[in-house]
């Protein structure tokens, strides 16, 4: 069975993250979804809150697939977690120039790690490459529309949230 890890803090999950969930459970039997702790990046929602928002988008996106799709929250060393739920394949989403570098160094600090725990990258299409959580929530706090970013029940999550009014 192959077995992919799509990693991230997800918050929110975007447009961009279903894109390349979609695109990598074509890819696999079994898709997990790695939502990380990782109390550096502070993010806006706790663990709980991000799952929730994962599980209903993932739920739909396992039933249109046909691959099983489940999130799976970890804090420790991302091969660790690959370890854990029988990854033998990372899947990792690029939009720009700029995350190809830092993402060839986990590549490389994870090849160090394990070998035989394979890092496949996929192109965000076009239309979401310029889409990022952090500039999302920014957008949202400034009182703009994000409602072409995320999906219309994150959206009004990330509102409340901010304690923003829902238009």
């Amino acid at each position: 069975m192959r077995i992919g890890l799509y990693p991230g803090t997800f918050d929110p999950i975007t447009n961009g993250h279903i894109d390349i969930i979609t695109r990598g459970a074509a890819l696999v039997d079994r898709l997990v979804i790695g939502v990380a702790i990782n109390r550096d990046k502070g993010p806006l929602f706790d663990l709980e809150e991000r799952v929730a928002m994962i599980e209903p988008v993932i739920a739909a996106l396992s039933e249109k697939t046909g691959t099983e799709i489940i999130a799976h929250p970890f804090e420790n060393l991302l091969i660790n977690c690959a370890h854990d739920v029988g990854a033998n394949v990372i899947i990792r989403g690029l939009r720009a120039v700029a995350d190809f570098e830092y993402e060839f160094q986990m590549v490389g600090m994870n090849r160090a790690l394990d070998s035989s725990v394979e890092t496949v990258f996929l192109m965000a299409e076009a239309k979401h490459q310029a889409i990022a959580s952090k500039l999302v929530k920014e957008i949202a706090r400034l009182d703009g529309d994000v409602s072409k970013f995320v999906p219309s029940a994150v959206r009004d999550r990330l509102l409340d949230k901010l304690g923003k009014p829902k238009a």
